[in-house]
């Protein structure tokens, strides 16, 4: 899933689980994830699909309904404090850009 063992997310997860602080199902994630990047990243159905099985088995996402045509999938707290600490390992990326071009 993630690198060494979710301490860092790939992209597309950063952007899936973003994209999952509110419930959504499968199409709604994709054009979210499109919509929120300026259509730079787009996820597929066989990426996403992959991605929401391996995180709902490790407890960062959970199904919340399922109508038999749509699957609605939300983030859980585990999963959003995975969100957070991604956010903060690259903000500290961003700050050591920063600090080293003014140096």
């Amino acid at each position: 899933m993630a690198r060494e063992q979710l301490q860092t997310l790939s992209e597309p997860m950063y952007y899936v689980l973003l994209a999952l602080t509110k419930p959504m199902h499968g199409y709604e994630i994709m054009h979210t994830v499109s919509s929120m990047t300026g259509g730079r990243l787009k996820v597929g159905a066989g990426t996403l699909y992959a991605l929401l099985a391996r995180f709902e088995n490790e407890g960062i996402v959970a199904l919340v309904s399922d109508d038999g045509r749509r699957k609605v999938y939300s983030i859980t707290e585990k999963g959003r404090g995975l969100l957070d600490q991604e956010y903060l390992r690259l903000k500290e990326l961003i700050a050591a850009y920063i600090k080293h071009l003014l140096i």
